[in-house]
């Protein structure tokens, strides 16, 4: 595991040395300041990340994340009061959306990696998953090889569908890929039987088939074919709010209050159905707390 990404570290040592509310603000924290409000785009369905719960409330870990940032950015603006607006994102709308100043930081499960950083910035990355697939037991899928001429899913504009559309290339097995709009879609077509398998971030499948009708019936596959590290998307080129929510995401991990927002989220009974997935923290993930990394190349989280 690399330490402490360049980049993170000229953030954190600017943040200390020189806090954003005693210079002339510019960029995403102008903004803030000038119109008192920040919109957070939230997942519909992507539990424990950010979902809606039975009260039709955004709830998640990567929430909970983005309200400490919240609170940060309210310090170092020296604003009392920060009005929150959300604004529903899907795999395939968040990048546009954060690009053209829809939203300010993106509260969710998306993927930091080298193509996304191009068009957007990351904060200092919160989970570390792996790209999978779930089918049904009885379908008898036991690799990916198993797959070849049947018809898969994976949700729209994610790295899961590209990865997959890659590999039906490169190995020449004739699925059919259908796109989903969303995580919820995707499973329900596995479900009713319209696709074989979904190709999804493993942690996303199991709070999908803990959630289930029937969890017994599901088998997420063994094989790990990515490595997915989670990060806050933000603005590219806009280093000052950068800094802010990078040190933010960065207490967390040195005061260890990440431990338990992750308890809450993982290890304990969750909206709306009680459901505990019960997945302790993995060694990449405590990695990262201990050397703290925007790096969106899969080898650092190795």
């Amino acid at each position: 595991m690399r330490k402490l990404a360049l980049p993170v570290v000229a953030a954190l040592a600017l943040a200390v040395a020189q806090p954003a509310a005693s210079q002339e603000l510019t960029g995403t924290l102008k903004k803030i300041k000038d119109t008192g409000s920040i919109t957070l785009g939230h997942r519909e369905a992507s539990m424990p990340f950010s979902y809606y719960d039975d009260k039709q409330q955004v709830v998640g870990y990567a929430m909970d994340i983005c309200r400490r940032i919240v609170d940060a950015i309210k310090t170092e603006i020296k604003a009392p009061k920060i009005d929150v607006k959300l604004n529903p994102v899907t795999s395939a709308t968040r990048i546009p959306l954060m690009a053209n100043g829809t939203i300010d930081l993106e509260c969710g499960s998306t993927t930091n990696n080298l193509e996304r950083q191009k068009l957007v910035s990351f904060t200092v990355t919160h989970f570390v998953t792996a790209n999978r697939y779930v089918a049904k037991k009885a379908s008898k899928i036991n690799k990916l090889a198993d797959l070849k001429g049947k018809t898969v899913v994976s949700t729209a504009g994610t790295t899961n569908i590209k990865w997959a559309t890659e590999e039906n290339v490169k190995q020449n097995l004739g699925m059919n890929i259908v796109a989903a709009k969303d995580h919820a879609e995707a499973f329900l077509m596995v479900e009713t039987g319209r696709a074989v398998a979904f190709f999804m971030d493993d942690i996303l499948l199991y709070s999908l088939v803990a959630s289930a009708k029937n969890p017994g019936e599901w088998a997420v596959g063994s094989d790990a074919y990515t490595i997915e590290p989670y990060g806050i998307m933000l603005r590219r080129d806009d280093p000052a709010f950068k800094n802010v929510v990078d040190s933010a995401v960065a207490q967390l991990y040195k005061t260890g209050q990440i431990n338990a927002i992750y308890d809450k989220w993982f290890r304990k009974p969750v909206p709306p159905k009680g459901i505990n997935l019960n997945v302790p923290m993995s060694a990449q993930f405590k990695n990262v707390i201990a050397n703290p990394t925007d790096s969106g190349d899969p080898a650092v989280y190795k």
